[in-house]
This record gives C-alpha cells, structure tokens and sequence, in this order.
C-alpha cells in the first residue's frame, strides 16, 4: 500500500517582504503542485528520492528523531523536519522504513512556494500513513512550524495556501487570515529565470537596509500596505484596471527595495510591452519569478517571455493538500 498526498504552490499577488514587517498580504494557490509518495519498505532504512532533481538519499534515524547530514540542504530539510515532526506527534514506538518520493511541478528556487507544498504534503502523506487524524488547521500549523525551523524566520501565508488553496488575504501582523473570493478568471502569467532566488538572503538585505535608512525602507513598506489594502478591495469590486495598476505600482516598490536583478526588470517590462495591464515580482526577488496580468493578451505575452525566460499560465487553484491511497 502507499499513500500519496498533493499540495498546490502559490503566487504573492501583493506585500512581498513588508509582510515581514506585519504587513498584510495577498496570495494565490496556483495549479503547480507537489506530490509526495509514502509506502513501506522491507528493511528500517528511510530513503528520499525527488524526481527530477537528481536527490536519492537515505535519512538516518535514531530514537524516532532525524538525524540531518551535513549534506541534506534545500528540499531534504524540510522532508527530514517534516518527518521529525509526524513521528514526534505519532504514538508509534517503532516505524518500519519508508520511501518518500516526491514529483514536483514547481520550480525550485523561483519564490512559487515549492517548500511549503513539499512540507504540507509529506506532513499530509506521512500522518496519514500513521494514522494521525490532522485537521487542516494542524497541517497549515506543523508545516509553519517546519518552515520556521528551516528557514528561521517565514510568513504562513505559503503554507496555509498549500493546505487550503484558493485566495488570501493576511492582515497585519498575521492576526487573520481571510478568504478572498475571486469568481473570474484573472489570466495569470508566470516568468522565471533559471538562477534561483535565496529568500533568506533577500529578506537579510531589506533588513539592513531598513536599520539602516529607516525614515526611508519605512515609508516604503507603508506604500506596500496602502497597495495591498487598495488591491483587496479591487478584487472584490472585480475591478481588473485597478488590479493591474496596482501590480505596477508594487513593483516598483520592490525594486526601490533592491531585490529586483536584470533578468526580472526585462521580464516585467516586456510583458507589460505585450499587452499585460500589471506585471511585477513575485516572492522574494533576487532570481526567481515575476507575474503577469494580461486579461486580453495572455497568448501574446506568454509568447514574448517564453522567448527570452521560461513561462507558462497558470490557474487558480481552489483545492489544497489532497490524499489518495493505493497500492504499489
């Protein structure tokens, strides 16, 4: 038997970088997912192979607690932590071996919520398999908590997009998280460039720039916020004008930031030049990728940037992590 759970990745439409500073933001699930293959094997060894990726790695084990190597950085941290944490919550004294096996449709690297969707879907897969009965809100809590641990600092939004899906709207200083509706099809581009982003670094370099020139990095983070604010109610109104013009304005603030490069100013302006009404960065900047609105254009622009990046649409996704069970 095996069990396989997915989960979907997601795309910041507003606040990237001041939701750290208790900003709100607004995020989308998107149709790109992470799936994660749970079955049993014949032997106590728990082995980790990520399609794709070239990772095929056993994890050491001892007392029920991972023990990382030296050599298990990016998506093995966070499978490993998400292990940890199933067989702290599990009252299992013993588990036998497992293969995790994980296909994943996000790129890594490129601020699209690859470690969310990985870690909410291992941490689905594996209570599962243990039959731990988790709620969704435990799951969004865990894999926050894997996140926090890996990363050392990290929004809920990416996860709690990868265990609910659909839209969000996080309000100041993570107090709430309210669903969105969006009942029309926005037309969404993704552009990314195959040098990825390191989000920890991003996040340091705004920090000190903030220490460092604060009557200036604060006034900008209050710009942030008044967009994002506006954005939420052009969402609801369905006001698409208003969504696009504020997509534009929220990029330049992210480029003020310093976390724009090259490869993502080009992407951003030639998607506007083909016909998107708003084009920014997506996540943390510094590589990674940039989303384009393009209601009326979306053949076209995704054209232009698959000329000069990688592109592809997306859609919304409504659904969040997901299970199925089989056999092997």
């Amino acid at each position: 038997m095996h069990v396989i759970a997915s989960a979907p990745g997601k795309a910041i439409l507003f606040g990237e970088h001041a939701v750290i500073y208790g900003k709100p933001a607004i995020a989308v699930a998107i149709d790109k997912k992470a799936r994660v293959k749970i079955r049993q094997r014949m032997d106590s060894k728990t082995h980790v192979e990520v399609h794709g990726l070239g990772i095929s790695e056993y994890l050491e084990l001892e007392n029920d607690v991972v023990q990382e190597k030296d050599n298990n950085k990016g998506i093995l941290d966070y499978i490993s932590k998400s292990l940890e944490k199933v067989n702290q919550l599990s009252e299992l004294k013993k588990q036998n071996g497992l293969d995790i096996i994980v296909d994943l449709e996000i790129p890594i690297g490129s601020g699209l919520g690859s470690s969310a969707a990985i870690t909410v879907a291992t941490i689905t897969a594996l209570s599962f398999y243990n039959k731990l009965e988790l709620k969704k809100d435990e799951i969004a809590n865990y894999a926050h908590q894997v996140e926090l641990n890996v990363q050392g600092a990290a929004s809920p939004i990416d996860t709690t997009l990868s265990t609910y899906g659909g839209v969000i709207y996080l309000s100041r200083n993570s107090e709430e998280i309210t669903h969105l509706p969006l009942n029309w099809n926005p037309s969404l581009i993704i552009g990314y460039t195959e040098r990825e982003s390191n989000t920890g670094k991003l996040v340091e370099s705004v920090r000190i720039k903030k220490k460092s020139y604060p009557s200036i990095i604060n006034p900008i983070l209050d710009s942030i916020e008044q967009v994002t604010e506006t954005a939420r109610e052009a969402i609801i109104c369905e006001n698409a004008e208003i969504l696009g013009e504020l997509m534009n304005i929220n990029h330049g603030l992210l480029d003020a930031l310093g976390v724009n490069t090259p490869e993502l100013s080009r992407m951003v302006y030639l998607a506007r030049k083909s016909g998107a009404i708003g084009s920014k960065i997506t996540g943390a900047g510094g590589g990674g990728s940039i989303i384009a609105y393009s209601p009326n254009k979306i053949k076209e622009v995704l054209r232009e940037l698959q000329r000069v990046e990688n592109a592809f649409i997306i859609k919304l996704s409504s659904l969040g992590v997901q299970m199925e069970v089989g056999r092997t």
